[in-house]
């Protein structure tokens, strides 16, 4: 795996339980070059890349979740 120069995106993602942190896991692994971390309790998934927004957020909707973006960190 090679080391990714990219930003990381804050997003925020209607999550309750294991069962939809794994959605999003599963849709958000399809997507080449990208490094994420999900922190279930507080409901935020942050991202590495360097695919446009608009690209995170539609595959972050795929797994039928509210999502939100909270910008760079």
């Amino acid at each position: 795996m090679k080391t990714c120069c990219c930003q990381k995106h804050e997003f925020a993602v209607a999550m309750t339980c294991e069962g939809c942190s794994g959605a999003v896991s599963r849709v958000l692994s399809k997507l080449a070059d990208v490094k994420f971390e999900i922190d279930l309790p507080k409901q935020l998934v942050w991202i590495e890349s360097d695919k446009d927004v608009d690209v995170l957020m539609d595959t972050l909707k795929k797994c039928g979740k509210e999502v939100k973006y909270n910008g760079t960190k």
